[in-house]
């Protein structure tokens, strides 16, 4: 048995040809626009994202400094059952605010820590207490994956669209060829199906 002598040609969309359809020229051109949309949109919303996310990190490490707190009483023993990773216990300290208020508020100190001991909080502009700015590899983090998020979702949306354009644009030649079939049968006199 021999194999069977189909040619499959390239690019039949944007050749002259008696079987394209003004559908066909629609898609050989949307195809290719949207790829290239969706390609740029996304590295925009990305860097966009990521830059948002830098200044946003710039900002907070502007409004907060750190400053040295008393702490009023001893602070308590480490509890049984603690998060992982955090061993520290509220306890009531007070400081100093940059305009010269006192304020007096509870803090994470270390455990057993002496009344009288200093620790470090962060404060913002007002002189409330605030958690610290994120660290260097926390910013790159954050600002990585904002811009991955949002340029793979701006991508995504411009590829979806082009994916319900060409379902728009294959019922519309479905519709076409439909309506053709139609043509030739009744110029015959009979139907084919």
């Amino acid at each position: 048995m021999e194999a069977s002598g189909r040619t499959h040609v390239r690019w039949w969309r944007w050749r002259r040809n008696p079987l394209r359809r003004r559908v066909d020229v629609v898609e050989a051109w949307v195809v290719p626009v949207g790829w290239v949309l969706a390609l740029l949109g996304g590295l925009f919303a990305g860097l966009t994202a990521s830059e948002a996310v830098d200044l946003a990190v710039e900002r907070q490490r502007a409004q907060s400094h750190e400053v040295r707190a008393v702490l009023v009483r001893d602070a308590p023993g480490p509890a049984a059952a603690r998060a992982a990773g955090d061993h520290r216990v509220w306890g009531t300290v007070r400081w100093t605010a940059p305009d010269g208020s006192h304020h007096r508020e509870e803090a994470r100190v270390p455990p057993r820590a002496a009344a009288g001991s200093t620790v470090a909080v962060w404060v913002n502009r007002e002189g409330d207490l605030t958690g610290p700015p994120v660290s260097g590899g926390e910013a790159w983090l954050h600002s990585a994956m904002g811009g991955v998020l949002a340029g793979s979702f701006a991508g995504g949306t411009v590829i979806g669209t082009l994916w319900l354009t060409r379902l728009a644009l294959d019922r519309r030649r479905l519709a076409m060829w439909d309506a053709e079939w139609e043509r030739v049968d009744t110029r015959r006199g009979w139907k084919t199906g």
